[in-house]
């Protein structure tokens, strides 16, 4: 053999294991879906659509990485089978909707990275430390500061100004509830107001309580995220229209479902920015060291064939501050 040859048989040789190598496909990531609500829920199963989407788009698609999705229903069972299921799994990250998931989670596992969306007061809830060093195994975006069930009450009472009376419907096992009640209760007075809660832990308490508070006049509701109002809430805006009670709601979806106001934030645009903070905890970064994100962007919807129906007149003023409108 000459010695051209040789040499360029083991340069070929010596080559050939590490083109190989580079050539080899990347290790194919997963990721977990946890969801209180059902699959049959389209407008969650929208926003978990867009997460899909969004990460889509920073290059995480079907070829390199695998999405479980799991849909608890709010059922306590299926939550806690379901957290132990997807940690079983051994996934990269978990996104999470809701903060009774992210406990439930955190029960199971405190090193599983987790990117929560749609959690009221994660401080307080013990998820992390603190929002700008969350200092575990979990960070995402924060759904309302308290104040904002204050604004709840300022927009009723401009919409319906004769209202001296609230109910405020909530979940009364859930902290958040209690805190966004108190922040109503310190603003009532000096409006002139008063307030009290409304239980939601099944429909008849439900109806009850707002059959029961709708039989004085002046009447007023607050609909606070609650995961009852939120999975039924044709059942909520439904008794709001049979009693006349104007309502505003937290979420502006449920003015498209025939509700007459709503103030909060957009849940959809959560789950969009939650893929980037999956993408980089994909990539290398630890949730610990990525700052809790609060919305920012919040939307006041008016639905006016509601108001109608009630014989509210909606003030100019009013109208102009509105972001949607509803005929």
């Amino acid at each position: 053999m000459r010695r051209r040859e040789f040499i360029t048989l083991i340069g070929g040789a010596a080559v050939w294991p590490f083109t190989a190598q580079a050539q080899q496909p990347a290790r194919m990531r997963r990721v977990g879906v946890f969801v209180y609500f059902k699959e049959e829920n389209l407008l969650l199963k929208s926003h978990v659509t867009a997460f899909q989407k969004q990460l889509a788009t920073l290059g995480w698609s079907g070829n390199n990485l695998q999405i479980d999705v799991r849909w608890t229903g709010g059922s306590p069972d299926l939550v806690r089978k379901f957290a132990a299921e997807l940690v079983a799994l051994n996934p990269d990250v978990i996104l999470i909707a809701g903060g009774s998931l992210v406990g439930a989670m955190q029960q199971i596992s405190r090193t599983v990275p987790i990117v929560f969306v749609e959690v009221a007061d994660a401080v307080g809830a013990g998820f992390v430390e603190s929002l700008s060093h969350p200092g575990g195994n979990a960070t995402g975006f924060t759904n309302y500061e308290y104040n904002i069930s204050g604004k709840w009450l300022e927009f009723l009472k401009q919409i319906a100004p004769r209202t001296t009376r609230v109910a405020f419907l909530r979940d009364a096992a859930n902290p958040n509830g209690a805190a966004q009640f108190g922040v109503i209760q310190g603003l009532a007075g000096p409006l002139g107001i008063e307030a009290s809660p409304i239980g939601s832990r099944d429909a008849g308490e439900v109806e009850r309580g707002i059959r029961e508070f709708a039989s004085k006049p002046n009447g007023g509701l607050i609909v606070a995220p609650n995961a009852f109002a939120l999975t039924n809430r044709e059942f909520v805006i439904g008794l709001a229209d049979r009693y006349k009670l104007p309502a505003i709601y937290p979420f502006t979806y449920f003015v498209g479902s025939g509700g007459l106001i709503a103030f909060g934030p957009d849940p959809g645009d959560q789950y969009r920015r939650a893929a980037g903070y999956v993408d980089r905890i994909l990539k290398g970064e630890k949730p610990a060291d990525l700052p809790v994100e609060q919305s920012t962007k919040v939307t006041l919807a008016i639905n006016l064939k509601t108001a109608r129906g009630l014989g509210l007149e909606v003030s100019p003023t009013l109208l102009a501050r509105a972001d949607e409108v509803t005929e």
